[in-house]
Order: structure tokens, then C-alpha cells, then sequence
């Protein structure tokens, strides 16, 4: 690849983008780009005012997002990281920059004034050269640019507006379209470089790449970035500048190699490849505050083709050891009791969670890597540890979004099963007997009618998958014309509760098993819901209570395709026309973002080590609902665990 000598010249620094956007996340990765993700604490709220051009308001947003993170780094996150990216995205029509919408009515706004109209898409970029000195004070060195690309839409219709509102996508994107995804349909033309309508111009960024790299020796710009933190010339860049001339593979000199140890080499550090450390996500976010160990022996064999060292199948290798620390790390507690306490040490930890010093500390350390734990010294000498953000939120097990439960319940039982995968795949059948000495069937009774534990933590997974999917799956599509629905295999409520908060006007059944119902009180919120009912019986054999929508979630993929005939038979003899369904799936549509391609086609293999069922695309979903007189209105990727596709039935 023509850019790949460019991306290289970044090799074994401590590159950081300072955005979570997942369309630059991904631009940057698809050209191999190794990086950690670091978003940025600036306030977007410079006064638009005060620039003479758009394009001035985004470079100055893009240049204060990356100065924020590189000066917090070497502080919050004990780390000094060589390149900071920080960019910003707007879009202009009429001289007024429109930004992400607020609100449905807000993203109507802003695509009204955009219909038949060409207007201007503008990125700013600012590339934070770090340079440590001796008295650990941080110089930094500001390069920046912006792109404009010009984009015509076509007469947009009220229909197509407010059809292409509700799908959701409007609300997180500049000027409140995504041109890579269904909001390219309202595109008529593009001048220019498209990606950087996505979020992010990579040709205009890898040519300052090379202009600061290829700079003249006495350029103060290229001084910085060849200069370590003991102002020695680091022999890489040279080597790299010469090989990049010379259309080499390898460094000119092998002697320059010598005592090349990356920048940064003992700092702590998750980088981003191809895939995660879990091997299911595309991405590894670290979030504000998150600091995380980096092992850089390989930084000492650098070379001009990044293909050396198969990274990508390393981290898919790894991805287990990641999963298992998690999944101990939750059994154990660690994110409960460092919740209670903010900062302990790995002696405070292991009194607490009745374990060893030694093994808690390297498990809080291997958390930290996976930004999960910060980390920070005290004044004592003592490392301490805390929760990230992201794992207050998601991991401890009081949290109202809490996935504790679902993680137990991967470990205790998703894990065994996938260790005979292999099997699975040979045979196309569960593995209950090879992982647990039981068939299914036995298993399916103590979890519903026997071991009340059992029973209970399987409760308690759904319960948190639920809490975390519900509030995505209710407004994928506008429901509040429906004042009743009915949550088949509802199990705890969960998911009816979040619904009725999202619109007051509905009232919801929750229809499942009675052993289900009978400890289903125990999920209840505090604050009581009389708009929530819970109605016992089994979906396949007894009436279902009259409803206008039916909310069927993570329920059709469980069951193999007679059994899915079987209950859309059902539903379709006691549905009338124009009586919905709302399905919340995990889709295997190709057209998905790659992170919900890769999720979805490994929770496929999830199915196939589990149950007889199987996850779908959206066609085969359309079909089969297609023979039972129901009609897909709509499919919407959620980027969450489930996506969501509307019904109804003609």
C-alpha cells in the first residue's frame, strides 16, 4: 500500500486519539494505524462568533480536544504519549455550522435546510507532537489542517425526512446524517474526499504525515518528532525516512535497530488493531483516566512491513486471557469492593475478596491493562487501584446497567461450552453433556424448575442484558402510538420497565413461564410501576394477552426453525391486521458496522455450542415473518447487543 511507509513512521510510538467517534476509529484502524483511544474532556462550546470561517472553528476544537488529552496523560494517566489526534467534523449550509442535533426536532431542522441544497463538509485536525524533557515538564508541537468536501442532497420528502429520523442514525452525527450508512440515500453528489464526510480525512492526514516525517533535518516540526525524551535522535525515524525513500522493506542499516525501544517502551499503553484484546470488538477504547500496561519487546524489531508480526491474530489469540480476567475479576468482586472504597491497594483488595496479594495484584494490574482499573501511586510508594468510569457503570453489581449477571453467566456457563467448540462444529449440536455431564433438557429444569440458584442466576443474566439493551431497542422506532404491549418471554420485566419510562402512555404485560413470574418480584424497581403487569404461561402452548405491540427480545434466535414456524403460526392466528411486532435480534447483515458484524457472527457460534437456534439476517428474518402474513416495516442497527426490526402484520 502507497500509505503503508507513512503509517509506519508511527510504529512502536504511543500514538493517541483523542475522540471516540467509531467512524474515526475506524478509518484509522483499516490502514493499520496502532493506537490507543483517549477521548477528550473539552467542551465543545467555543463561541462560532468569534471565527471568520467554519473551517477555523473546527481546527481550533480539533487542536483543543488533542491538547486536553496530552496534557492530562502524563498526570491522570501516568504516561506521556508521542502523538496526540484531535479532530472535529461540521457541517455548513447557508453560513451557519450545524452540529449534531439535540433532539428528533432539532435533526428535522437541520435535514430540512439541507434538502436540495449542496452545502460544505468541514474536518479540522490537529496532530500533538509530545516531546518529554528531562525535568519531565512536556513540550507540545501543534500541526494542523481541515478538509472541506462538498455534498448535494436531493428533495427530501416528508416521508424520507422523518423516515430516515426515526431510524436513529441523525442523532450522534454532524449536520444529523451518516453518509456511510442509510444517510447515504440522501446524497444526490460529493466533491471531494469522502471519508472525510465520515468523520475523519485520511489522505489530507497521512500526506502531513509525511511532510513532517520527511521534513528538512533543521525543521523545528521534524526535530520533535525524531527526538525522545533524552533529546537523543531516535535511529528508527532515520532508518524508516531512508527505507521509505528507497522503496526498501527492510531498515537501510541494521545497526540502526539498535537500541530502538519505542517510544515510551515501559509506559502504559493499549494499543488498537484489527480487533480487541477480547477478539470480538474492533476497538479498544481506554477511557478518561484509564491507564493500562504495555509489553513492548517487539518495538526493538521494527521494520518498514507492518506484516512482520501477524498483530491482529495475536490479539484474537489473547482474546481468551482477556475474557478470563474480566470474568474473574467480576466473580471476585474486585469492581464491588473498589466501588465501596475508591482507592485500595492490591493488600486491601485481596483482605477484602479473601485471596492472595500476589494473584490479586496481577489480576488488578491485568485490569488495568484492559482499562478497566486505573491505577496511580500514592504518596507512600503504593500503587492504588480504582474504577474506571465504564466499569461503575457497567460492572459493579448494584449499578442500574449493570452486566455482572450476563458476565457470570458466561463464565459459569458459556465459557465451558466454548471449550468444545470443536466438537460443536463437527457435530452441529450443543455440548451440555461434554461441559456439564447433562443434556440440555436436564440443565433447562434445574435452571426453571428445580435449583432455585440456578434458577435465580440465570435470572439475573437476562435481567442485566435487558437493562442494558431496553432503552436501544424502545426507541430504534417511534412506539408511542401503541398504549399496550405485550413482552413475550419477558422474564424479569426489565425490558417492560424501561419502556413505560420512555413512554408514559404505554402499559405492558410481561408474559412468561409461572416460575419465572414467581420470582420476578425480586428484579421490581423501588419505585413502584402499576403500568407493568406480569401474566404466567408458556408462549407456545397458552393464549397470549391482547396487545397492540409484542415485544419479542432475544426469543425467536433461541429456538430451532420449527420451533420459530411454530410461534409466528401463533402469533399471526391471534394478531389482527395492523397489530406490530417489535423483534430485538442480533442481526448477521454483512452491511453492519464490522464491530456488530464480528459480534454477531460469534455470537452465532454462541448458538451453536448452546441451543438449537441460530441468529439471522434481516432477509431471512423477512422471510420467514413474510409466510406468516407479517410484514418488515423496518431494520435498525442498534449497536448494541440486540438489533431491532418492526413489524406488522397485513
Amino acid at each position: 500500500m502507497v500509505l503503508n511507509p507513512v503509517i509506519n513512521k508511527l510504529t512502536g510510538k504511543l500514538v493517541v486519539l483523542a475522540s471516540a467517534s467509531p467512524r474515526r476509529l475506524e478509518i484509522l484502524t483499516n490502514v493499520g494505524l496502532r493506537f490507543e483511544v483517549v477521548p477528550s474532556w473539552f467542551k465543545e462550546t467555543l463561541d462560532k462568533s468569534l471565527f471568520t470561517s467554519p473551517q477555523d472553528y473546527a481546527v481550533e476544537t480539533a487542536r483543543q480536544k488533542a491538547l486536553e488529552v496530552a496534557r492530562r496523560m502524563p498526570y491522570k494517566h501516568l504516561k506521556t504519549p508521542d502523538i496526540v489526534i484531535g479532530a472535529d467534523t461540521v457541517v455548513t449550509v447557508d453560513g451557519h455550522i450545524l452540529e449534531k442535533p439535540s433532539d428528533k426536532q432539532d435533526a428535522y431542522r437541520m435535514l430540512s435546510s439541507l434538502s436540495g441544497k449542496e452545502h460544505s463538509v468541514f474536518t479540522g485536525v490537529a496532530i500533538v507532537l509530545c516531546q518529554e524533557k528531562e525535568d519531565k515538564e512536556v513540550d507540545f508541537n501543534v500541526v494542523d489542517f481541515y478538509e472541506e468536501t462538498k455534498v448535494k442532497f436531493a428533495e427530501l420528502s416528508e416521508d424520507m425526512l422523518w423516515e430516515y429520523i426515526n431510524s436513529g442514525e441523525p442523532m450522534d452525527k454532524a449536520g444529523g446524517y451518516g453518509i456511510q450508512a442509510l444517510g447515504g440515500m440522501l446524497v444526490e453528489y460529493v466533491h471531494g474526499d469522502f471519508l472525510n464526510v465520515v468523520g475523519f480525512p485520511l489522505n489530507h492526514f497521512c500526506k502531513t504525515l509525511g511532510t513532517i516525517y520527511n521534513s528538512p533535518p533543521e525543521s523545528p516540526v521534524l526535530k520533535i518528532a525524531r527526538e525522545d525524551s533524552s533529546g537523543e535522535t531516535w535511529p528508527l525515524v532515520n532508518s524508516l525516512s531512508k527505507c521509505a525513500e528507497n522503496g526498501e522493506l527492510e531498515p537501510s542499516d541494521p545497526a540502526d535497530d539498535d537500541g530502538a525501544d519505542g517510544a515510551d517502551g515501559g509506559s502504559e499503553a493499549v494499543s488498537i488493531s484489527g480487533a480487541s484484546a477480547s477478539g470480538v470488538q474492533e476497538q479498544n477504547v481506554v477511557g478518561p483516566e484509564s491507564a493500562s500496561d504495555s509489553v513492548s519487546e517487539s518495538a526493538s524489531a521494527f521494520s518498514c512491513n507492518r506484516e512482520d508480526f501477524p498483530h491482529k491474530i495475536v490479539d484474537i489469540m489473547d482474546g481468551f486471557k482477556a475474557s478470563k480476567a474480566l470474568f474473574a475479576a467480576c466473580k471476585l468482586n474486585i469492581f464491588d469492593v473498589l466501588s465501596v472504597s475508591e482507592e485500595l491497594s492490591a493488600k486491601e483488595v485481596a483482605s477484602r475478596i479473601k485471596a492472595s496479594e500476589e494473584g490479586s495484584a496481577r489480576l488488578l494490574d491485568a485490569c488495568v491493562s484492559l482499562g478497566l482499573l486505573e491505577r496511580r501511586t500514592r504518596n507512600d510508594g503504593d500503587p492504588v487501584y480504582s474504577n474506571t468510569a465504564e466499569a461503575g457503570r457497567f460492572l459493579v453489581a448494584e449499578s442500574p446497567l449493570s452486566l455482572h449477571g450476563y458476565i457470570l453467566h458466561c463464565n459459569d456457563l458459556v465459557w465451558p461450552l466454548f471449550t468444545h467448540l470443536e466438537s460443536a462444529v463437527r457435530e452441529g449440536a450443543n455440548q451440555y453433556e461434554r461441559a456439564f455431564g447433562k443434556k440440555a433438557e436436564d440443565l433447562f429444569q434445574d435452571a426453571y424448575f428445580k435449583k432455585e440458584e440456578v434458577k435465580l442466576r440465570f435470572m439475573k443474566a437476562m435481567h442485566s442484558i435487558a437493562k442494558v439493551t431496553a432503552k436501544d431497542l424502545a426507541t430504534a422506532f417511534d412506539l408511542s402510538m401503541f398504549k399496550t404491549a405485550c413482552d413475550v418471554g419477558g422474564c424479569t420485566g426489565a425490558m417492560a420497565y424501561e419502556f413505560t419510562q420512555i413512554y408514559p402512555e404505554m402499559s405492558v404485560s410481561v408474559f412468561d413461564l409461572p416460575h419465572v413470574i414467581a420470582m420476578s418480584g425480586r428484579f421490581q424497581p423501588r419505585e413502584p410501576n402499576d403500568r407493568v403487569t406480569f401474566v404466567a404461561g408458556d408462549f407456545f402452548k397458552d393464549p397470549l394477552p391482547k396487545a397492540e405491540l409484542y415485544i419479542l427480545a432475544r426469543i425467536l434466535h433461541d429456538w430451532s426453525l420449527e420451533k420459530v414456524h411454530q410461534l409466528l403460526d401463533k402469533l399471526s392466528k391471534h394478531c389482527s391486521p395492523g397489530c406490530h411486532i417489535l423483534l430485538g435480534e442480533t442481526l448477521l447483515d454483512e452491511g453492519k458496522p464490522r464491530a456488530g458484524v464480528s459480534r454477531a457472527r460469534l455470537q452465532c457460534l454462541n448458538m451453536l455450542v448452546q441451543t438449537q437456534g441460530r441468529e439471522r439476517s434481516t432477509q431471512r428474518y423477512r422471510d420467514v415473518l413474510h409466510t406468516y402474513g407479517f410484514r418488515l416495516l423496518r431494520a435498525h442497527y442498534t449497536g448494541n447487543f440486540l438489533d431491532a426490526m418492526l413489524c406488522i402484520k397485513t
